[in-house]
């Protein structure tokens, strides 16, 4: 069993991380999602998001783009991060599956111009 949350607005792939309006996670066996569910983000604080998803027992992060301290975080825990994401929360999930997303690496600086990750 594998668990993945991607980073949301609603159905889509989010550009920021921590500013994201929900988590889709999707609970994967046999590289086929079983399971999915939204949760809505508990809220924006430092290092905060990173434990919640690991608590919660998340294997892999996907966003759009994420900061540098979050990164730190869930490679300290062992949670795989995939930036660069864009479209369906769900695809982005199944290409992962698949082995066909691959992570470009946008982390973003700019914590105060959010709106400019990934551009």
């Amino acid at each position: 069993m594998i668990k993945i949350a991607v980073a949301s607005e609603n159905d889509m792939v989010t550009e920021h991380f921590g500013h994201c309006m929900n988590f889709n996670i999707f609970e994967a066996e046999n590289d086929r999602i079983v399971k999915s569910e939204s949760i809505l983000n508990p809220g924006h604080r430092p290092g905060f998001l990173p434990n919640f998803l690991n608590d919660m027992g998340v294997n892999v992060i996907i966003s759009g783009g994420m900061g540098g301290g979050a990164i730190d975080i869930f490679n300290e825990k062992g949670i795989e991060v995939i930036l660069g994401a864009r479209g369906y929360a769900k695809e982005a999930a199944e290409a992962y599956l698949k082995g066909t997303l691959k992570s470009t690496g946008s982390v973003c600086h700019e914590h105060q111009h959010h709106d400019e990750c990934g551009k």
